[in-house]
């Protein structure tokens, strides 16, 4: 299995550092938007080898140019997004590969929440920065609902054993309104449970599975009747498709309070 370790920064965030099964030591450093808890990783003698951008926003890149001034890495990121660090453009089909690492990644287009956004599958693993979260889904800032919801699928399609590294530790919050949709999902209760457990632990919720998601998170589960009643109640309408599904159950969550 891969192994995958979690840098915190900001209030929030997960920078994830994915290291090399031929030598733990290196590491490629996903979507580093702070250098500074990147470097104290690597006072404990760990080594940057790469990095991997999902998307533009500063919070996800903030920390690329300082890290190549220490360490001229190769940088992977969307080629539809200006990503410092000279990054090699790449889109779906592309593929972004350390072979002296032993890694290799193939990409996704996955827009919507930025227009540009990609994700990196491999090894087991997707790196999907801010388009999937668990039990959630990430704005739709530049992009349509269509499109997020094409790109949500996209991911969900991914093997069920697919660990999900994102972006953000939003996980409690987006089971809570998980379960204002689907007040009955006995997973997404259990899942809240454990997550609440992890916290109080100061465990990260993160990383996922496709199975999981596939299970709580209602952005996954437009096709359901669950979902598409508690949708039509909020809109007080009838909703033809999944989209239109998507589109209220998002706006909901905009102005959720828990």
């Amino acid at each position: 299995m891969l192994k995958v370790s979690a840098v915190r920064a900001f209030s929030d965030n997960y920078i994830w550092l994915i290291h090399s099964p031929r030598d733990a030591t290196q590491v490629v450093a996903v979507d580093p938007g702070d250098a500074r808890p990147v470097e104290a990783a690597f006072e404990q003698g760990l080594k940057l080898a790469g990095i991997l951008v999902t998307h533009r926003h500063a919070d996800h890149v903030g920390g690329v140019e300082q890290l190549i001034q220490r360490e001229p890495v190769p940088v992977f990121g969307p080629t539809a997004e200006k990503v410092p660090g000279r990054a090699r453009r790449v889109r779906e089909g592309d593929s972004a590969a350390f072979p002296n690492l032993g890694l290799e990644f193939s990409v996704l287009d996955i827009p919507g929440h930025t227009a540009g956004h990609i994700a990196f599958v491999g090894h087991g693993a997707v790196f999907c920065g801010d388009t999937l979260f668990s039990a959630g889904c990430g704005r739709v800032f530049e992009g349509t609902a269509e499109q997020m919801l094409a790109s949500l699928a996209k991911l969900a399609s991914l093997p069920e054993e697919t660990q999900v590294y994102c972006g953000h530790e939003y996980t409690i919050n987006n089971l809570k309104f998980a379960l204002a949709v689907e007040p009955d999902n006995v997973q997404s209760v259990e899942y809240l449970e454990e997550c609440r457990a992890r916290r109080t632990r100061d465990e990260a919720t993160v990383p996922s599975t496709i199975r999981r998601e596939r299970n709580v998170n209602p952005f996954l589960r437009c096709d359901r009747q669950s979902v598409k009643q508690a949708a039509e109640a909020k809109a007080g309408r009838r909703l033809q498709s999944d989209t239109e599904i998507f589109a209220v159950i998002r706006q909901w969550k905009d102005g959720f309070t828990s």
